[in-house]
């Protein structure tokens, strides 16, 4: 079994964490290789010298599975990378909450356990997202979190109208817009006020964020809707898409965003038995 190591400097410190993993499983009889999670300027980065990263494809080539290390942007990152191979991902938290890791750093012997075949796969529902603008397509991107729409700095709020299959299902003034699959309900929506939902159900959620409205509520929608996103027609205002925490994209006043369900699917390990709602009590500090 090969299994890539993708471990975030920023997080885990002299990567500790990493190669403790790589220990515990190369006793346990696995190939293991590294990679950065994303584009990282290596000489400025405090790197052991003994370690070797390799570049996404070689280090995906051949790959059974992905471990990642870090918080949850990290894992977000990492699993659309591992989607693209076709390979599943499992994340070990070096964030503050980590809902998408599977084990925390004191949980690293329970890695073997992969290479015994003692795990199941996830799947999660992710989001594609695209900007049209003048009939033309201008952005695309790929959400297993969410997209968010959300005013400029120097704007105080701006109109939007969401729509569902062409039907209109809010007109609001506010901050912006999340629109969220059920992974994602537990990020930015949930503290926009958004509905806490299973992350294996299958919807689009749609929260506002600070609606100027008592009416503006989230609202959960099917699977198979096709959602569309725009500025009110007299807004001059700016307003910018962000994908899963990602760059910016500002948008024009003309612009149309819109999602839909993907094709594309998330695949997570789990190595736990750990039920959902222990994790949410957990990670909220419920309990």
């Amino acid at each position: 079994m090969k299994i890539v190591l993708s471990p975030n400097p920023y997080r885990d410190k002299g990567l500790r964490a990493a190669q403790n993993a790589e220990k515990v499983l190369r006793q346990a009889g696995a190939e293991t290789s590294m990679c950065f999670p994303f584009e990282l300027e290596r000489e400025k980065l405090e790197v052991p010298s003994h370690l070797e990263f390799l570049p996404e494809e070689e280090a995906f080539r051949g790959a059974d599975l992905m471990v990642c290390f870090g918080g949850d942007g990290t894992i977000l990152h990492a699993a659309k990378d591992a989607q693209r191979h076709g390979v599943p991902v499992l994340g070990v938290n070096l964030g503050s909450v980590g809902f998408l890791s599977e084990l925390e750093t004191t949980e690293l012997n329970q890695l073997e356990r992969l290479v015994q075949g003692k795990y199941r796969i996830e799947e999660r529902m992710m989001l594609d997202v695209s900007i049209r603008r003048e009939g033309k397509t201008v952005h695309r991107d790929l959400a297993l979190n969410d997209a968010v729409i959300t005013k400029g700095a120097v704007a105080r709020i701006i109109d939007l109208e969401v729509k569902a299959d062409g039907v209109a299902v809010s007109r609001y003034s506010g901050d912006g817009v999340i629109i969220s699959t059920p992974t994602g309900s537990t990020a930015y929506a949930m503290s926009a006020g958004g509905p806490i939902v299973e992350p294996t159900v299958e919807n689009i959620l749609v929260t506002p964020i600070c609606p100027h409205a008592l009416h503006a509520r989230s609202i959960v929608l099917d699977r198979g809707r096709s959602v569309s996103v725009r500025m009110g027609k007299l807004s001059r205002k700016t307003a910018y898409l962000s994908v899963d925490g990602g760059k910016a994209f500002r948008l024009s006043a003309s612009d149309q965003v819109e999602l839909h369900r993907s094709k594309s699917r998330a695949r997570l390990i789990r190595l736990t038995n750990r039920s959902f709602y222990t994790v949410v009590n957990q990670k909220l500090g419920r309990t």
